[in-house]
């Protein structure tokens, strides 16, 4: 509900000016994959897509984008503080790119669809997440012989 609220208010603005660039945070979880428990997150995260997606449409009309981020495990301080080194390397054992997320890898995508240079990107959402969802197994790294 917050993210429509925003989106609401958010185009007031962005309308006269015919022009703007509304972004929504997402999150793999829920579009992707989900886990026992998360339910209500994965609910609500794919629901934020299908906004990104509608509201691209219905504002296109008035020069605004409207995009969103899906991060994937993100080393914030949260993280840092509550789960242990084993945990946090269980999580980098799980990622291609053999390391967590930074707030920083989050934000330069967030940039990027703000930017002139996304211009014509709209209705979409960039993937932040080092590959985590590419494997098929975690055998990943395994080469053939």
């Amino acid at each position: 509900r917050g993210s429509f609220n925003a989106a609401r208010a958010a185009l007031v603005p962005m309308k006269a000016q015919h022009f703007g660039r509304m972004l929504f945070t997402s999150s793999i979880t829920g579009p992707h994959v989900t886990s026992p428990g998360h339910g209500h997150y994965s609910a609500t995260k794919a629901g934020i897509n299908g906004l990104i997606r509608s509201a691209a449409l219905e504002f296109s009309v008035y020069g605004i984008t409207v995009n969103g981020v899906e991060p994937g495990n993100i080393l914030t301080e949260a993280i840092q503080l509550h789960r242990g080194a084993a945990y946090i390397k269980n999580m980098e054992d799980s990622i291609p790119l053999g390391r967590l997320g930074s707030p920083r890898d989050v934000a330069n995508a967030f940039l990027f669809l703000a930017s002139d240079d996304a211009s014509y990107i709209t209705g979409t959402t960039i993937i932040v997440d080092g590959g985590q969802l590419l494997p098929e197994g975690k055998d990943f790294r395994l080469l053939p012989p």
